[in-house]
């Protein structure tokens, strides 16, 4: 497993151009004007809640839908246009992937790569994502994480510099999921850009280098998850049983505050680092004590519920 690099370098290459993308259906606008740039070398997401647009837009970098507007390159290429020059730059692990029930592993790694001029050797493809020891094993047969292992090595068999990988891990246990995202980080590891599509909150979290957020066919946010975190409204709670009455007063002059909550008696304040600070200096000159204190930081989920919350406002 890697680490993530803490940036990434300004003049990278884009690899993924998308441009004020437009896709509707039966006069509903599904994909309404969302724009992003992917970098060569990252993993970089697309998040949102189930029919926000997500899939229809990678569809679209894919080369399997035609947009009704906009515009799609990939490493300069249009998807549509310069479909086959795109096949072999991009390999892609659909939402709804099924095999033929009775096809092998084997079978499955070799028809794959009998698709491209130039293949992955799917044996030590295989072994690297441990399907080794199932390659007679039929497709119906497979659990779902060997089902998405085998997906990610037919992905990836084109010797692809991006790999597209869409609600990868939708179903799979915990175990089989945080395997997969171990995967995913050797994947980018070996020099390949990965566009990750999800809606797991935790996943794009701990994965992507930057994140797209959609909502109702929009581009919510885009930024690291580190920035999402910072912008959501109040990225760090506090909260505690005072000893003694609070004024509220003193409570709306501290600092960076985001709102106050009062619940039998607990106050919960969200804020920033520098709220916290500020509450335990006020609790300390006014000799209150905070019992059952306890102080959590903001995940991607809160900010992506602020977000949302803020598209749909």
């Amino acid at each position: 497993m890697c680490a993530h690099p803490a940036s990434r370098d300004a003049d990278a290459m884009s690899v993924i151009e998308v441009s004020e993308l437009r896709k509707s259906y039966g006069g509903r606008p599904v994909v309404d004007g969302v724009s992003f740039a992917v970098q060569e070398g990252e993993i970089f997401g697309v998040l949102g809640p189930n029919g926000a647009g997500k899939t229809t837009t990678v569809e679209c970098v894919e080369g399997l839908r035609v947009p009704d507007a906009g515009r799609v390159r990939v490493t300069g290429l249009d998807p549509i246009a310069d479909h086959e020059k795109v096949a072999r730059v991009l390999g892609a692990q659909l939402q709804q992937s099924e095999l033929q029930a009775k096809l092998t592993v084997r079978e499955a790694l070799e028809l794959y790569a009998s698709f491209h001029a130039r293949p992955a050797d799917w044996r030590p493809l295989a072994e690297r994502l441990g399907l080794t020891g199932r390659l007679t094993t039929r497709f119906a047969k497979l659990s779902g994480g060997q089902k998405q292992r085998l997906f990610i090595a037919l992905a990836l068999i084109g010797n692809p510099r991006i790999v597209v990988l869409d609600e990868l891990t939708t179903g799979l246990d915990p175990r089989a999921r945080r395997d997969t995202w171990d995967l995913i980080e050797d994947i980018r590891a070996n020099g390949v850009t990965v566009l990750l599509v999800t809606h797991f909150m935790e996943e794009a979290q701990r994965l992507c280098d930057r994140i797209a957020v959609i909502d109702k066919g929009r581009v919510a946010a885009l930024d690291t998850p580190a920035g999402l975190i910072r912008r959501s409204a109040g990225a760090t709670v506090i909260s505690f049983t005072p000893s003694a009455p609070l004024d509220d007063a003193d409570l709306d002059a501290l600092p960076a505050l985001a709102s106050v909550e009062h619940h039998d008696g607990r106050v919960t304040l969200s804020g920033t680092d520098e709220t916290v600070s500020a509450v335990l200096t006020l609790l300390a000159r006014l000799h209150i004590t905070a019992h059952q204190l306890r102080v959590t930081e903001a995940t991607l989920d809160d900010a992506f519920l602020d977000l949302t919350k803020e598209a749909a406002a």
